[in-house]
């Protein structure tokens, strides 16, 4: 099976599963797992930030985030197209009493004069503006990288406003492996950033939060609230510290392969790839009303090749760890014979 919905179906490879099994373990929710702790402290050092924490997911990362920097009934700022507002549940509504405020972005870059624009004032109508986020890689806009210049211009306009930023960085690495530029350098113009271990650096499970000292002590306490305090995880941060270790320099290959994919795409009348291939996320859109996304995928399927329905009329094909340039290949022949 060539399975191209996310990046999210990659499995733990023989190394990581021989982690697994040798960690050494202690119970986390006491601060005494040595596995959980080095990860903890190298993924901090990576992002350039005072500390980190594990959490089980990017979704309970982003959370935790909003919990922290916010209070109920203040508002969050944050493109129309991020995951926060469209795939995590309603959860910062739902759990932190949050209103969102989506403003409309370009390749999910918000212009930094209307994320101005949106910060409210002191009408006591008005809810109070309690955090900015944004998405690097954007997922929504096909894997986007957003520049560092543009983070940068969000910082200063959040910090003449004194609001926090928090960054969703679920493939913050895969920036880094398209620009050369370091997560490190990404998350500078941040107060706090979520990652995840489990999309394109191939571990099974878990997230990175990271920002200040006091951040993650009071971050700590949310995820336990949450019931994100596991006991010997030390079993799951062992393959996420091989991957966080080892894995950033092959995104590349990945990249590579969903660029293979374009270029072969691009030679289909019928198909248009409608995204910016940046990463490793291609957006495809059909051209010829007598086909259907529907149909097309079953075509896949029936083929041993799985891809995700992204939207009205497109396909969504993610590259990642265990996909071939063979499997690329295999991939556009089938499209071709489709057509």
């Amino acid at each position: 099976m060539i399975d191209l919905r996310s990046d999210t179906v990659t499995k733990p490879d023989e190394r990581m599963r021989r982690a697994m099994y040798e960690a050494e373990v202690g119970d986390d929710v006491y601060g005494e797992d040595p596995t959980v702790n080095r990860l903890e402290e190298r993924a901090a050092e990576l992002l350039g930030k005072e500390a980190a924490l594990f959490v089980t997911s990017g979704t309970q990362g982003n959370q935790i985030a909003g919990l922290v920097h916010c209070r109920p009934g203040q508002e969050v700022i944050l493109e129309s197209q991020a995951h926060i507002f469209l795939y995590e549940g309603g959860a910062m509504s739902a759990l932190a009493g949050l209103q969102l405020k989506p403003i409309d972005g370009v390749r999910g870059a918000m212009d930094p004069t209307l994320v101005e624009a949106a910060i409210r004032g002191t009408d006591i109508h008005e809810p109070e503006t309690g955090l900015i986020c944004i998405e690097n890689t954007h997922n929504k806009a096909g894997g986007a990288v957003l520049p560092v210049e543009h983070m940068k211009a969000i910082y200063e306009v959040a910090q003449r406003h004194g609001i926090p930023v928090h960054l969703d960085g679920a493939r913050l690495f895969n920036a880094q492996a398209a620009t050369g530029i370091t997560v490190a350098e990404f998350a500078r113009y941040t107060d706090t950033v979520q990652f995840c271990l489990s999309k394109g650096l191939g571990a099974p499970v878990g997230s990175i939060i990271a920002g200040s000292a006091e951040f993650i002590a009071k971050a700590r306490k949310w995820r336990k609230r949450l019931g994100g305090g596991l006991r010997q995880v030390g079993v799951l941060a062992a393959p996420a510290l091989l991957a966080l270790e080892e894995n950033p320099s092959r995104l590349v290959v990945d990249h590579e392969h969903a660029k293979l994919l374009a270029d072969g795409i691009s030679d289909l009348s019928t198909l248009q790839v409608i995204n910016q291939v940046d990463t490793n996320i291609l957006l495809v859109k059909l051209t010829n009303s007598d086909h259907t996304t529907e149909a097309l995928l079953n075509h896949l399927r029936e083929s041993k090749i799985v891809a995700g329905g992204f939207g009205p009329g497109i396909i969504r094909f993610v590259t990642h760890n265990g996909i071939t340039k063979k499997d690329i290949q295999h991939v556009l022949h089938v499209l071709g014979q489709f057509f």
